[in-house]
């Protein structure tokens, strides 16, 4: 039983190696023609296809590969560990740790960014902010969401002072959109997927664009207020941006007024008074499709079992 469990995992792990790289290559393919092409894109679409090749790979063996093994294997005869695979699953291995030493240097750099600040931090009783907010002296000025379990709100002291009640409420308000978004979580994960994809370039331009849109939906959630918030909020960010010439993203999840940079298309956006959702046409077809592959797959599971059970064979028989 121990070296079918043994023999079980090393081809799931093999199958993980396989789906990612086949989910990768998609992926990067479709961010290259999506983004060279400029589109607009919602931010949950670019998170999705960030974490795509990890949630897939983990999701086809899990659910596919580990009920056809269990059902079809027999348990009295089982296959040598063939070279291919054994490296395929190893690489699957290494791919697992390097995302949880990114997820982790991400945790630790974050919770040692936010320790630094809570030294010098006084609580602060801040406008509309359902969270806890603190001041803290920083040489540049910054708003910034920090924590994903228990999230709180760091300003500095030079922000506090440039910006006038409303300007920093509109602020407030943004920052709570990320946290009602659950953006720290997101870029948390994004660090922690197992994948190709973040050896690649298509990784940190998917990222870059996530974070842009991540911004466009804070400011939105700032914005539906009314009017007068969108005005304070452009207001804002025009005064960060002319006290901070040049940004540099923060790489921990931490979400702050100005990480997504493009400040005067977001500033043009919020007195243009176009702060309404991206539509989501393309996204309901693409739900569609997913609904009735899951239907699909549903119906004929067990032929789709017997498939890939047949598959595996085929690949312990004629790979090296």
């Amino acid at each position: 039983m121990i070296e079918f469990i043994v023999h079980g995992s090393t081809l799931g792990l093999a199958w993980f190696f396989i789906v990612n790289v086949a989910v990768t290559l998609a992926v990067a393919v479709w961010a290259h023609r999506a983004l060279r092409a400029g589109r607009r894109l919602s931010a949950t679409r670019l998170f999705a296809a960030r974490v795509l090749p990890g949630m897939a790979s983990l999701f086809f063996v899990v659910a596919v590969f580990v009920p056809s093994y269990w059902r079809y294997e027999p348990r009295d005869f089982v296959e040598g560990f063939d070279i291919t695979l054994t490296i395929f699953a190893l690489v699957a291995v290494a791919l697992f740790v390097a995302a949880a030493r990114r997820a982790l240097r991400a945790w630790f750099s974050a919770a040692r960014r936010t320790r630094l600040w809570m030294q010098t931090a006084r609580p602060l009783a801040l406008a509309g902010a359902a969270m806890p907010a603190f001041q803290i002296d920083a040489d540049a000025p910054m708003l910034a969401l920090v924590g994903v379990v228990r999230p709180r709100l760091m300003i500095t002291r030079g922000l506090l002072d440039a910006l006038t009640d409303e300007e920093i409420a509109a602020s407030v308000a943004h920052e709570a959109g990320h946290s009602r978004a659950w953006d720290n979580l997101k870029r948390l994960l994004m660090r922690a997927s197992p994948d190709l994809l973040a050896f690649c370039s298509a990784a940190r331009a998917i990222e870059c664009r996530w974070a842009s849109a991540a911004e466009y939906c804070a400011d939105s959630a700032a914005a539906s207020v009314g009017p007068a918030a969108r005005c304070a909020l452009a207001s804002a960010l025009v005064k960060v941006a002319r006290l901070t010439p040049t940004v540099t993203p923060i790489a921990e999840p931490i979400s702050t007024l100005v990480d997504g940079g493009e400040i005067v298309s977001r500033v043009e956006r919020l007195l243009a008074d176009s702060t309404q959702p991206i539509a989501r046409q393309a996204s309901m077809i693409a739900w569609s499709v997913v609904v009735l592959l899951a239907a699909a797959s549903t119906i004929n599971f067990i032929s789709l079992l017997e498939l890939v059970h047949s598959v595996t064979e085929v690949l312990v028989r004629s790979v090296p």
